[in-house]
């Protein structure tokens, strides 16, 4: 049965955008153009030891898709297909970079399906450019004082200067 043609078709980007680089910013851009609304939604993932805090990275995202109408940036704690069934939405944005992170965004689908029968993932490939890019890769780079000016925004840029040398006593490196 189809569904009916004024129902909101909705997506939800889950991640830990820690912190949100060039690589999710391609797929937020394109993703958004895709569907009525884009929760982008960030994980407060208890097993890992983020740099920025929950509510860090929900400012850096709305500052970054500030100028998107139809993109919102939200967090959750709980099991991915329970929080969307939670905001209604139909859809579950993964980006790929590469074939590894194909076989684990398979498991994750799988496992999102048997538990939400009603919410699809669909895979975004991410443009070639940022194939190799990673939010850990950023962080070690910026850690080392290296140069992350093409990786992530400027306002990201900032963010992780300050956090890399407030923790590490006020020191650049």
């Amino acid at each position: 049965m189809a569904e009916p043609e004024n129902k909101k078709r909705i997506a939800v980007y889950p991640g830990t955008f820690d912190p949100v680089t060039m690589g999710h910013m391609d797929i937020i851009q394109r993703a958004s153009k895709q569907f009525d609304q884009l929760i982008v939604a960030v994980l407060n993932n208890i097993s890992k030891n983020p740099l920025f805090s929950v509510e860090e990275r929900i400012a850096l995202l709305r500052q970054a898709t500030e100028d998107m109408p139809n993109v919102e940036v939200d967090s959750f704690r709980d099991l991915t297909a329970n929080y969307v069934r939670q905001k209604g939405a139909q859809v579950i944005v993964r980006g790929i970079r590469s074939v590894t992170d194909f076989e684990y965004e398979l498991q994750l689908a799988s496992t999102n399906h048997k538990l939400n029968p009603e919410a699809e993932t669909i895979f975004m490939m991410t443009n070639p450019k940022y194939s190799y890019l990673s939010s850990s890769m950023v962080k070690e780079i910026a850690h080392f004082n290296g140069n992350v000016i093409d990786l992530v925004s400027p306002e990201v840029e900032e963010a992780l200067r300050r956090k890399i040398s407030e923790k590490n006593g006020g020191s650049a490196n």
